[in-house]
């Protein structure tokens, strides 16, 4: 079933202050300054073997120091996989979560590689050179030099973290135990320190590396700390956030209203999202990302929940006056992407919180604006009267297509039925949230239709 909201050329109301703020916050570090500063780096430490390594002779010799380049990387890489999840907004404004999130995973299974190749290279290396076999070399390594061992259990604690992110493990397991398994990250990569000071040939006799890359250490663990720990901390405190209303939407979800003191200095804009920790008993322990399901105002804040798990079910138990720590803004799928004048907005099931957001705060004249929400049940709309009266007071268009697939015939949010609806579509933004599914597919379409990739704006939050 495809319903359409009549929209009327009525002149829009005025751009309300998140639709300003999105425009005066700015897009932060672009992606590419940011890749070309990591593989800068990665060239820099490659730059202390090579200072450091006179000549290479012999199969030992080209296998140690083929260890010892791995092994430069993997330290470096460590450093740069805390950095893009230390929640720096400049990162998370200029690149996005989901982004952040990806670049995050395809670096760890570089370290990792990295970390295994350094052990196996280094061990096989120094065999060649002492003429024994591996498993005797492995013996003296762990049990003579400094730091070895711990750099094993460093190592491990890798390979570990690498396992359980894997797609496979992911989705055995709970958000939670995967969130605080990340945790042994920082103590892999502190004990590795301690190991590339104690037997690294790049730093034993060159005081200027060592001072470089403990720089490097500390400035980054220096963010994660602030931005992660302090910042956090600073929020809770100043702006006493609470629980003000809880509104069932639909059996399965909930909207929970947040206000506090001071909660326009966060600076939130629709299309954000925030880290929230609800401190009850049950909840305290975990923080789960939810995007904000309406324009912030008057000192309030409001996110939309569906029923997709043990945190987000209990969520709907929660009391009025309840304390929430929320963590951020993050995300970068904000009016402050926007190119083009005309916008589609496309959602599919849950995936209307932010764009329902947005829908009502992002600049644009009248039919300028078109939302397009797909269900596989008219049962699943949620915010209908919300969205409609939207449409109706900034002259917009609402599209709702809902239905099963078997049900319709057809695919709703194909490139045919997409140009259907929205004839001139290669000169909207496009803004797309739902399922990973759902996304990929939309995205894909929208190429297809010849919509060029830079006006199309997503984030994912599945981990």
């Amino acid at each position: 079933m495809t319903t359409t909201a009549p929209s009327r050329a009525r002149t829009p109301r005025p751009v309300p202050p998140a639709g300003r703020a999105a425009a005066a916050t700015g897009r932060g570090a672009h992606p590419t300054a940011i890749l070309a500063v990591i593989l800068v780096g990665a060239a820099a430490a490659i730059g202390l073997w090579w200072n450091n390594t006179p000549s290479v002779r012999g199969t030992g010799d080209w296998l140690t120091n083929a260890g010892r380049i791995t092994g430069l990387l993997a330290g470096y890489g460590i450093v740069v996989l805390v950095a893009l999840m230390a929640r720096v907004p400049a990162l998370e404004r200029g690149i996005g979560a989901d982004k952040l999130a990806r670049w995050h995973a395809m670096g760890g299974r570089y370290v990792v590689s990295l970390v295994v190749s350094h052990a196996l290279l280094i061990t096989w290396g120094y065999a060649v050179q002492a003429h024994t076999d591996v498993v005797h070399q492995t013996k003296t390594l762990l049990l003579s030099y400094p730091d070895v061992l711990m750099a094993s259990v460093a190592g491990l604690l890798l390979v570990m973290v690498g396992v359980v992110s894997a797609r496979a493990a992911r989705r055995r397991m709970r958000y939670e135990t995967w969130y605080f398994l990340h945790f042994y990250t920082y103590l892999a990569a502190a004990l590795a320190f301690s190991h590339q000071f104690a037997t690294g040939a790049e730093f034993i006799n060159d005081r200027a590396a060592r001072v470089a890359w403990s720089t490097l250490y500390v400035v980054v663990f220096a963010a994660v700390l602030w931005y992660r720990f302090v910042v956090p901390v600073r929020q809770f405190v100043r702006h006493d956030l609470r629980v003000l209303a809880i509104r069932r939407e639909s059996p399965t979800v909930v909207s929970i209203v947040v206000g506090g003191k001071h909660v326009d200095e966060l600076q939130a804009q629709a299309g954000q999202f925030f880290r929230w920790r609800f401190l009850t008993r049950e909840l305290w322990y975990a923080s789960n990302p939810y995007s904000l399901s309406a324009a912030p105002r008057a000192g309030q804040l409001r996110i939309t929940v569906e029923d997709l798990g043990e945190h987000s079910r209990a969520l709907r138990h929660l009391k009025v006056g309840t304390r929430v720590s929320a963590e951020g803004p993050y995300g970068a799928m904000t009016a402050a992407r926007r190119r083009q004048n005309k916008v589609l907005l496309i959602a599919g099931g849950i995936g209307i919180t932010p764009l329902r957001a947005l829908f009502e705060s992002l600049p644009a004249r009248a039919r300028e604006l078109t939302l397009l929400y797909r269900v596989s049940d008219e049962r699943d709309i949620i915010f209908r009267r919300e969205l409609e009266e939207i449409a109706r007071v900034r002259g917009a268009r609402l599209i709702l297509l809902a239905g099963r697939r078997r049900d319709l015939g057809h695919d709703p949010l194909s490139t045919e039925s997409l140009t259907t609806n929205i004839p001139d579509l290669r000169d909207h933004d496009v803004y797309v949230c739902g399922s990973e599914g759902m996304a990929a597919s939309v995205i894909k379409n929208l190429r297809a239709a010849k919509v060029p990739q830079r006006q199309i704006h997503h984030e994912s939050f599945a981990f």
